[in-house]
C-alpha cells in the first residue's frame, strides 16, 4: 500500500516541526523534543526536517531557526535539515547568508534554506525586531540580494564578501501563499505552498510558478513542495483528535491575540466556547488530511496526482507527542519509506 498510487510516482516526504510548547511544560522541553523528533524522523526515512521562526509567541519555542537547525543537524547524520523558514524581513541578508554558510560548512550537503516574508505577530514584536508590516513588500529584492552574497553577484556593498557563504550552493525554498508563488518563480527558488486548504487557488498558483520559473544558482528547474497537516490513526476520530489542540490554539489566537501553548484534546472538547470561538475552532479542524491509513493514502495520493508535487511537507503538531509520533510512523509506513535514509525517487532527481 502506498499513498502515491494514483500519481504512479514516489514522492519525497518531509517534516516541519514548530517546537510547539505544551501547557504546564517548560519551553526548553519543546526544543529538546524537536531534536529527538528529528532523530526519530531520520530513522523513519523522512527526507527533510525543518524548524521554524516565531518571535514572542507563548505557544512556540523556536525563535532562532538557524541555531536550532545546527542542533538538529549535529544530532542526526543523514536527514536534510533546514528552516521553514527564516523570515527575511526580520534580518539583514548578509547575516542570513553567513549563518547558512556556517551551517553548510559544518554539515555539507545536508542544509536547506527555507525563506519566508512574514513579520512579527504583533505590533510590539515588529517594533522589537526593527521592522514594519510594509517590509514584506521588498521580499523579491531581498531574495535577489541574498543570492548575490552566495554568488558574488549584484548586491549592496560589493566590496564586502559573505564568509563562508560565498561560493557555496545551498538550495533555497520560498514559503508562499498563492501570491508569493510568483516571487518564488522570479527568484528561481523551490516553492513551498499550503495545499490542503483552498486547493483550487493552490493549483492555479503552482501552474503560474512552473510557467514563470527562471533558473537560478539555487535551482535549475521548478520544484514544488505541498505543505499541510496530516494525521493518521487507527480510526478517523482518533486522527481528528490529533488536530484538536492546534485548532483551538489558532481559534484562541484569533479571538485573544495570543497564540497559546497546546492543551490536551479532551480539555478543548469539553471547553465552553463563545460563538465566535466555536466557529473559528471548527474552521481550524477543516481542510486537513486525516483518517485511517487507507483514507490518508487515498487523499494524499489524489492531492499529489492533481498538483504534480515533487514533495509533501507534513506540518502537524499536537499535545500528545506519543500519538503524534505514531501518526508520523503510520504515514512513513503507508508511504513506503525505507527504515533508514531518504525515500527513493522514481522521478529525475532534483538538485537537492
Amino acid at each position: 500500500m502506498g499513498i502515491f498510487v494514483e500519481a504512479e510516482v514516489t514522492i519525497r516526504l518531509s517534516i516541519l516541526d514548530r517546537s510547539r510548547t505544551r501547557r504546564g511544560r517548560p519551553q526548553a522541553e519543546a526544543l529538546r523534543d524537536t531534536v529527538r523528533f528529528a532523530q526519530q524522523a531520520e530513522a523513519l526515512g523522512y527526507h527533510r526536517f525543518w524548524v521554524s521562526e516565531h518571535h514572542g509567541v507563548p505557544g512556540v519555542a523556536g525563535s532562532a531557526p538557524t541555531v536550532l537547525a545546527a542542533a538538529v543537524a549535529a544530532a542526526t547524520s543523514r536527514i536534510r535539515v533546514g528552516t521553514g523558514g527564516v523570515m527575511l524581513p526580520n534580518h539583514r541578508t548578509l547575516v542570513v547568508a553567513e549563518q547558512f554558510g556556517v551551517l553548510e560548512s559544518l554539515f555539507p550537503g545536508r542544509i536547506d534554506m527555507g525563506l519566508g516574508r512574514s513579520v512579527g505577530f504583533t505590533d510590539g514584536v515588529r517594533r522589537a525586531l526593527g521592522t514594519e508590516k510594509e517590509a514584506v513588500g521588498d521580499f523579491g529584492g531581498q531574495l535577489a540580494e541574498l543570492e548575490g552574497w552566495f554568488t558574488d553577484g549584484p548586491r549592496p556593498h560589493s566590496e564586502v564578501h559573505a564568509r563562508p557563504a560565498e561560493g557555496l550552493r545551498i538550495p533555497a525554498f520560498v514559503l508562499a501563499n498563492e501570491a508569493g508563488a510568483d516571487l518564488a518563480a522570479a527568484a528561481g527558488a523551490a516553492l513551498v505552498i499550503g495545499g490542503l486548504n483552498g486547493e483550487e487557488r493552490m493549483l492555479a498558483a503552482v501552474g503560474r510558478y512552473r510557467e514563470a520559473f527562471r533558473p537560478s544558482s539555487w535551482w535549475r528547474h521548478p520544484y514544488v513542495v505541498v505543505a499541510g497537516n496530516v494525521a493518521v490513526a487507527g480510526t478517523r476520530e482518533e486522527a481528528r483528535r490529533l488536530l484538536v489542540p492546534e485548532a483551538w490554539a489558532l481559534a484562541h489566537s484569533r479571538t485573544h491575540g495570543v497564540f497559546p501553548p497546546l492543551e490536551p484534546a479532551e480539555e478543548t472538547e469539553a471547553r465552553a466556547m463563545t460563538e465566535r470561538e466555536r466557529r473559528l475552532y471548527e474552521e481550524g479542524l477543516r481542510g486537513h488530511v486525516h483518517g485511517t491509513e487507507d483514507e490518508v493514502a487515498a487523499a494524499l495520493g489524489a492531492l499529489v496526482a492533481r498538483s504534480g508535487a515533487d514533495e509533501v511537507l507534513v506540518t502537524t503538531s499536537s499535545y500528545d507527542r506519543e500519538a503524534l509520533l505514531d501518526s508520523y510512523r503510520r504515514l512513513a509506513r503507508i508511504a513506503g519509506l525505507p527504515a533508514v535514509g531518504a525515500p527513493v525517487l522514481t522521478k529525475p532527481a532534483p538538485p537537492a
